[in-house]
């Protein structure tokens, strides 16, 4: 009897403490709260919110011209950080560098080019700058165990003060491979909202996964490991059927909204939908 009190109460313990353990993992989790729409062909590839709330937009027809002539033929998710505008720019599969162009308040332009190194894909798919603006993060295409980091351009003292070249500094090494991030943004510190166009399900159980990942320090100068987990599939809602492509994502840290971008399939891809969502 003595031995089936002990089993009963060990059960029951077991069973207090799984329900607690499973409801701390589940903790607040990302609401939709609204959508919109946005014109692709000057809004489908990113999405940054200003200071005052207003959404910056980018899509293929935000390329300028004279950057186009330079080879700049795709312009990625961009950031913004202490005022100043961050873009990623990529050229063709042939280019040997990529650039990131930073835009300040008055309108000034400044070019920094980063050279490719050993094994480093041509795509340049986001600028994600971190709180303290001193780093940039930024992301290649296909399967990744890894993202890029930059010294800021412009706001890191490292950094010419009117564009020049830029070295890549220690990355990120992600725990477990992500397939074709299109964008990210920080939350805080340590934790970056990444949307990924892999609709394989064969590294994550969600079609076009919200990624997570948690860096186990903030960025610094130094390596760091970030902890990659999926959170959820995000919407492919159309009149249209066919393959729709994740793309941005913004969080605008004033209130709390998280944004991201799907482009739809087929001839409904003529307007890209922005997603809202907030902790609930």
């Amino acid at each position: 009897m003595r031995r089936q009190l002990f089993a009963l109460a060990a059960l029951s313990a077991a069973v207090t403490l799984g329900a607690a353990t499973s409801s701390a993992a589940a903790g607040p989790v990302w609401q939709e709260t609204g959508t919109s729409h946005v014109d692709s062909l000057s809004g489908s590839q990113g999405l940054a919110s200003r200071a005052d709330g207003s959404l910056l937009y980018r899509g293929l027809a935000s390329v300028p011209l004279d950057l186009r002539v330079k080879g700049w033929n795709h312009v990625g998710d961009p950031d913004i950080a202490r005022g100043d505008v961050f873009d990623a720019y990529q050229g063709a599969d042939s280019a040997t560098s990529k650039m990131f162009a930073v835009t300040t308040p008055d309108g000034k332009r400044y070019e920094y080019v980063h050279p490719l190194d050993p094994g480093e894909k041509v795509n340049n798919s986001f600028a994600a700058v971190s709180p303290d603006g001193q780093w940039l993060v930024s992301g290649e295409w296909g399967d990744q165990n890894r993202l890029q980091v930059f010294p800021a351009p412009l706001l890191n003292p490292s950094t010419p003060r009117t564009g020049g070249p830029l070295p890549q500094a220690p990355q990120i090494t992600l725990d477990k491979p992500v397939r074709d991030v299109q964008g990210c943004d920080f939350v805080d510190d340590t934790r970056l909202l990444c949307a990924s166009d892999d609709g394989s399900r064969a590294l994550f159980p969600e079609d076009r996964p919200l990624l997570q990942v948690d860096l186990e320090h903030g960025l610094d100068g130094g390596p760091v490991t970030g902890h990659v987990s999926s959170l959820l599939a995000l919407p492919q809602r159309s009149v249209c059927s066919g393959t729709f492509e994740a793309e941005g994502v913004d969080y605008d840290a004033a209130d709390g909204t998280l944004r991201t971008e799907v482009v739809p399939p087929s001839v409904c891809k003529v307007a890209t939908t922005v997603y809202a969502y907030h902790l609930g």
